[in-house]
């Protein structure tokens, strides 16, 4: 039997838009999935490569150090190796994401219930689970930090999971470290205010079972796997939100030995059950926070089936030390959610952007708040607070610029704190913040401080000393033609007005370009005059 028409592609299909788009790299030499083959696409986040030049890696020749080769390929950063990539998972502009957000949140869709599902054309249960080179050890999940992680661990998931008391499925991204053929240990977040998987593992407790139901699924259709990592109120159903995504229902399938629904078109789908009792040491494993998470004590999972396509392609995210795919694909999802918060929640009109800095802090440590020139302070200061505790695990140092400051360059955020900012009158420091997600855990009971600074503007100031956007467009165009190695315009790359420039200054500079100098030098003469101090200001009529 076959199902109704879907609204969204899955992953195949999105791959394949991929490749037309000039954004997948398919590498079909034989690679270490252990050793090779995320270092191999570290490099383009590593390597001083643009953000636009990144690409998804699809690895069709996968070998482990052993020489065992695995017939099933490997696909590394096709959901937001960059903006590019993760704009086409949501089949709508950069620029449109935010909006198609807030649409699919606002208008969840029920999911479709489905028998004919892609994700169960293979079932592998009870003795072909066991033994090496079966179950688990059959997949070629790749190890992301080798040199520190002590096991091969599922990065790109959806976990499934039931609220026992509500019925409402919760689906997270949590890391799963491969510990045998039909077990591995989950970790999900209990800091404050955490994953919404562990409320449930938590329930669980409370009600004496011994085991809580679970499905992690790998490779799902975007709009389906973009939820993962995305944070929405508890009790919020993932599945529902990604039919918003798509513009139609999401068709799911019952598992086939734990009572959850599961998306139809995923690859792969570990079924298992969560032991509520026992924990088991989990980690070295590289983390998002770009350190090392060590040793903890997880969730043990015995695998009970395994089910997937005929043909299924396993993803996996490339995480630890931003940038990294992980980062893309929450700094998107986030981005819009702090927007939202401070100028519909909060009102703050006068803010215009909010830019969680990304490159080794991963998101959770630095927010910049982009606001108009002339917001009153007070606003300001509302703006900062709101940025600062809108999520528990985010914005422990808060920046207020303007809108001539790319957030994502610091040094222009440095030279707004240079010139912009009274560390007297425009620093605030607040105490009592938890840890957060991060090499110090909030199980240390040990608190941390948050800071808010003020750089914008107090009033007009002079230009910035470039070349106006003319010119250098102008040199630029010479530079290319001269066949010189390939620039990469870091704003400000030219100079415009902040406020403080007259009409006759700019006259002036018009007549100095065009050779007419000693013009100038005559009206300057006329306005020679004694009995003042060298360096007194001048300001023509």
């Amino acid at each position: 039997m076959s199902n109704p028409p879907r609204t969204y592609p899955d992953l195949h299909e999105h791959l394949a838009l991929l490749a037309e788009r000039g954004l997948l790299q398919t590498v079909d030499r034989a690679i270490d999935k252990d050793s090779e083959l995320h270092p191999l696409v570290r490099w383009q986040f590593v390597g001083g490569m643009a953000e636009a030049e990144r690409k998804a890696f699809l690895f069709t020749h996968i070998v482990n150090a052993q020489g065992r080769e695995y017939s099933i390929p490997v696909v590394v950063g096709a959901l937001a190796a960059n903006r590019a990539i993760y704009s086409t998972g949501m089949g709508v502009p950069v620029d449109q994401i935010q909006a198609k957000w807030d649409r699919a949140i606002a208008n969840p869709v029920a999911p479709r219930v489905v028998t004919d599902a892609a994700c169960q054309e293979v079932v592998i249960e009870g003795e072909a689970l066991l033994g090496i080179g079966h179950g688990l050890d059959a997949l070629p999940i790749p190890i992301s930090t080798p040199g520190f992680d002590s096991a091969p661990t599922l990065t790109a998931t959806n976990v499934i999971t039931r609220d026992p008391e509500t019925g409402v499925q919760n689906m997270g991204t949590y890391r799963a470290a491969l510990k045998a053929p039909d077990r591995l240990v989950v970790r999900m977040a209990t800091r404050v205010g955490g994953a919404g998987g562990y409320q449930h593992y938590q329930k669980h407790q409370a009600r004496g079972d011994r085991y809580m139901p679970c499905a992690i699924v790998l490779g799902c259709p975007p709009c389906v796997a973009f939820l993962g990592p995305q944070k929405l109120p508890i009790g919020v159903d993932e599945i529902e939100v990604a039919g918003g995504l798509a513009g139609g229902p999401i068709n799911v399938v019952r598992a086939r030995t734990v009572d959850l629904m599961v998306p139809a078109e995923a690859e792969i789908v570990i079924e298992g059950l969560i032991d509520t009792e026992l924990l088991e040491p989990e980690a070295p494993f590289g983390e998002s926070h770009g350190h090392v998470a060590l040793e903890e004590y997880n969730m043990p999972m015995r695998v009970t089936a395994i089910t997937h396509r005929s043909k299924p392609i396993i993803p996996s995210y490339l995480s630890q030390v931003a940038p990294s795919e992980s980062s893309v694909i929450k700094r998107v999802a986030y981005e819009p959610l702090f927007l939202a918060h401070l100028r519909g929640t909060l009102g703050i009109r006068g803010v215009k952007r909010v830019s969680l800095h990304e490159p080794l802090t991963g998101l959770l440590r630095i927010t910049v708040v982009t606001v108009d020139k002339g917001t009153p302070r007070t606003e300001i200061w509302r703006a900062l607070n709101g940025a600062a505790f809108f999520k528990g695990d985010c914005g422990k140092i808060c920046i207020a610029v303007n809108e001539d400051i790319d957030p994502d360059n610091a040094d222009a955020i440095f030279w707004a704190m240079a010139y912009r900012m009274n560390p007297v009158e425009d620093v605030r420091t607040l105490e009592h913040r938890g840890q957060g997600h991060g090499p110090k855990r909030e199980l240390d009971q040990e608190e941390d401080s948050t800071l808010l600074m003020d750089a914008t503007m107090k009033g007009d100031m002079p230009p910035l000393a470039l070349p106006t956007r003319e010119y250098m467009e102008r040199a630029k165009s010479i530079w290319d033609e001269l066949g010189l190695p390939k620039l990469r315009p870091q704003p400000p790359w030219f100079g415009y007005s902040l406020g403080d420039w007259l009409p006759q200054w700019d006259a002036a500079a018009r007549r100095a370009v065009s050779g007419q100098y000693l013009e100038n030098g005559q009206i300057s003469l006329a306005q020679q005059r004694g009995g003042i101090r060298p360096e007194t200001k001048f300001r023509p009529e």
